[in-house]
């Protein structure tokens, strides 16, 4: 059975392979230029965000500062290659459902059961995109909310890390399940009947995500990745719901 890093492995190595590597210099280009753009604004406020988060803590917790300064940046660095990843995947989505479909014929040897025009193909790809945004941006504030509320604020990097995992699953996983006419609410509930691949599987992805640089590299193999694991661990699940 395909486990996740296997998966990654081999999917990143297959997405720089001559059949499939034409699809991810623009994607890699979009995610460079997003990079500079989020690091550049976080360096700048970062000093600000710090002091505003001491400033809430309460005089009688002050022999906590060791604790909750480490904790405020571990949340901040989730945070931000959250919101780095959720902007680039807006961006680029088209070109990764494209990939997508490119790696599961390559992979497999099957066509994705879609036959929807490309023009047609990259504007639902960006209603998906929507869709995920829907979704992943109220839980999202829940979660950035308690990240800022004393002592319950101490689980904040352990939330972040299960929530992103989860998130990168979907985000991911999402793109051939896509392709193969599978809805938004059917691709959750297979998520969720193969629990402990969908989150190992997400967990590694968002590892490659908090790699500097190297992850412009690495998120085009997840994309592959993600198809191997379509395959592989949900591709035979019978269809959970008729709706999206």
């Amino acid at each position: 059975m395909l486990n996740a890093l296997d998966a990654l492995r081999r999917g990143t190595r297959a997405v720089y392979s001559r059949g499939l590597r034409r699809y991810v210099f623009l994607p890699i280009l979009i995610n460079l230029l997003v990079y500079i753009g989020t690091l550049s604004y976080v360096l700048t406020h970062f000093g600000g965000w710090l002091d505003g988060w001491m400033a809430m803590v309460p005089g009688w917790l002050s022999w906590l500062e060791w604790l909750i300064w480490p904790l405020f940046l571990v949340s901040l660095v989730v945070i931000v290659l959250f919101s780095f990843t959720l902007v680039t995947h807006l961006i680029a989505a088209p070109f990764y459902g494209f990939l997508a479909a490119k790696a599961e014929v390559e992979l497999t040897g099957r066509e994705p059961s879609d036959d929807r025009g490309l023009l047609k193909t990259g504007i639902d790809t960006l209603g998906r995109e929507l869709v995920k945004l829907v979704y992943i941006l109220p839980r999202m504030l829940v979660l950035f909310i308690i990240s800022w509320i004393p002592l319950i604020n101490l689980s904040a990097p352990i939330l972040w890390a299960m929530f992103s995992a989860w998130m990168m699953a979907i985000t991911y996983l999402d793109y051939p399940m896509d392709n193969n006419k599978v809805s938004f609410a059917d691709m959750r509930k297979r998520l969720s009947a193969r629990w402990w691949p969908s989150m190992t599987f997400g967990g590694w992805v968002t590892l490659i995500t908090w790699v500097p640089l190297a992850n412009l590299f690495l998120i085009p193999g997840a994309v592959v990745a993600a198809v191997l694991m379509w395959d592989q661990h949900y591709r035979q699940l019978p269809a959970l719901t008729k709706t999206s």
